[in-house]
């Protein structure tokens, strides 16, 4: 006998654990789609259980720590006064972790937390005043939705959304929410400046002239994410971002307090744990492409608390899906004949395209890996 299921807007609430013959996976994903009222909304409604569109398998959820005799910790290097042993330092943690937190990056406190407070702002604001911007439409100035691959992933994730793309084109400010509008446009220009600096630290952590990563458009593009976890009745059943590597140059994320951000180091978890005022970055997959595997794109994820709301923010460095024929592939001054091209050359665009059907979970680099015969 099927068990009644309640409803929030018409998006179906019985749990996993109850028997349900008519359960269709498409179908739930529409109607929860359909709410526009994203995870914020099931928690309004008091659920006590998560629907099964949130439940992630186990593999998925695996919580093996790190031993204390091998206890990694994120680095955290301080940009107050930038010398060769900062340069060691970013390539140190490129190379072997792929992230790294920053300090003394220039970003007042007081910035930081308002950032933070409008993401909160945004997200707990009437849901009717939020459903306008709700859309899947990536032409769109601001995108707010929860799981930008929830129709090709496999699992949904505990996160709402909203975002928009800041260089190289630059929506009329106007066209932000009023509620969020004067940070997001003030540290939007905060962290390019910081992404330039990076991406000459960088530059001279692979031995090139300081500007040649700014030179050939790795900061060309700047789009951000805001991501809200709400607090969650069941943590241990599901995810909050899916185990995943970013595809871009290089990540800035501003994260919260709450915590939950993990890296896979040979096949453990690691924490990233929050460290005040900094800023993690981390590498993403077309700066292992075109340093040909030397910088790592390291898989994280973001597990679910019952604390809550996490709120973070991810500075992504990438042109994404907007028109461009300018190819990236490994950088010629990196290669010789001990070390040949791992990867065959591709626009950001293809890239970020593949990234997007593929969804999250999946490896984008595995695509334009060159076979033995092609080197």
């Amino acid at each position: 006998m099927a068990v009644a299921a309640s409803t929030v807007n018409g998006f179906s609430l019985t749990p996993v654990s109850k028997a349900d013959e008519n359960y269709h996976r498409p179908t739930d994903l529409k109607a929860f789609d359909d709410t526009k009222a994203g995870v914020k909304g099931l928690v309004d409604a008091g659920i006590t259980e998560i629907p099964r569109i949130f439940y992630s398998p186990p593999e998925n959820l695996n919580s093996d720590d790190v031993s204390s005799e091998t206890q990694i910790h994120i680095p955290v290097i301080d940009l107050d006064h930038i010398d060769k042993s900062t340069v060691d330092r970013v390539r140190e943690a490129s190379e072997k972790l792929g992230f790294f937190q920053l300090i003394n990056h220039g970003i007042p406190v007081d910035v930081l937390e308002e950032m933070k407070d409008a993401v909160r702002r945004f997200n707990e604001q009437e849901t009717e005043s939020k459903k306008q911007y709700y859309t899947r439409d990536l032409t769109m100035p601001l995108i707010y939705n929860s799981n930008f691959d929830l129709y090709s992933a496999a699992t949904t994730n505990w996160r709402d959304t909203f975002g928009y793309i800041s260089a190289p084109n630059l929506h009329n400010p106007a066209s932000l929410p009023e509620i969020c509008r004067d940070i997001l446009v003030d540290y939007t220009k905060r962290v390019m400046e910081i992404g330039k600096l990076l991406f000459e630290l960088l530059s001279e952590a692979l031995g090139l002239n300081p500007n040649y990563l700014n030179n050939i458009g790795c900061s060309d593009g700047l789009a951000f994410v805001y991501h809200y976890y709400p607090a969650c009745p069941q943590p241990k059943s599901t995810i909050g971002i899916s185990e995943h590597s970013d595809t871009d140059f290089i990540t800035v994320l501003l994260q919260d307090h709450v915590g939950g951000l993990q890296i896979r180091h040979q096949n453990k978890w690691i924490d990233v744990c929050p460290v005040a005022g900094a800023l993690v970055v981390n590498i993403g997959d077309l700066m292992q492409l075109i340093t040909n595997d030397r910088f790592k794109s390291v898989n994280h994820r973001v597990v679910s608390k019952h604390e809550g709301p996490r709120i973070s923010v991810a500075g992504i460095f990438s042109t994404l899906v907007l028109p461009s024929n300018k190819l990236y592939g490994p950088i010629k001054e990196l290669l010789s004949e001990e070390n040949p091209a791992i990867y065959r050359e591709t626009t950001v665009r293809d890239f970020s395209i593949q990234f997007r059907s593929d969804g999250l979970g999946t490896s984008t680099l595995k695509h334009y890996k060159l076979n033995q015969a092609e080197v």
